[in-house]
């Protein structure tokens, strides 16, 4: 049996996440089984689950790329920004249409609910040290707790992620953000 690379099986592994990524936009996570999988991905249920194990370790996998990808957003320019790209480059996030059920998921599964977790909490701390550093520069409201703002910060990105995956109006949603941001920062 020939050796393959590791260059190849990374560009492999690539290839899946990025076909499942479409799948679970267009499907949702139910929606998407093993043969639209195949499809999507162009590789068979046995090269899937080789790189995988299972669909939820896929899916899993997608929430840790799209958790690291934002923490280094965050880390530059602040948790809103992730959002006004959510809402500026809404293909780069569809698959995010699946939030519902991993709302559901969250909720019914504790397995899952930890893995979910430990997934974005790459994110969670990203933001936090984002939020102290721009406390420490002065540059942020100081009559709110670190905390609390991180949780205020949370709460707007969890409804606006399902306002998108909802399909609702994104009339004005960039003068929200602003608003958003304008209360994190405070008086100037």
């Amino acid at each position: 049996m020939p050796v393959v690379s590791d260059s190849e099986l990374n560009r492999r592994r690539h290839d899946i996440l990025e076909g499942a990524r479409r799948c679970f936009a267009e499907y949702g996570y139910e929606g998407a089984t093993v043969r639209r999988l195949e499809e999507a991905t162009g590789k068979s249920r046995g090269a899937i689950f080789h790189h995988f194990g299972d669909k939820e370790t896929l899916f899993l996998a997608l929430a840790r790329e799209d958790a690291a990808r934002q923490a280094e957003v965050v880390a530059r320019e602040g948790l809103v920004q992730v959002m006004r790209d959510m809402l500026n480059h809404p293909e780069r996030h569809d698959w995010l249409s699946t939030r519902l059920e991993i709302t559901r998921m969250l909720r019914t599964d504790p397995a899952f609910r930890a893995q979910w977790q430990q997934h974005q909490a790459v994110l969670d701390e990203a933001v936090t040290q984002r939020l102290r550093s721009n406390a420490a520069a002065d540059r942020m409201r100081d009559d709110v707790p670190v905390s609390v703002l991180h949780r205020y910060l949370e709460t707007m990105m969890e409804g606006f992620i399902a306002l998108l995956a909802s399909g609702g109006s994104t009339e004005d949603l960039d003068r929200v953000l602003d608003l958003v941001e304008e209360t994190v920062r405070g008086r100037s």
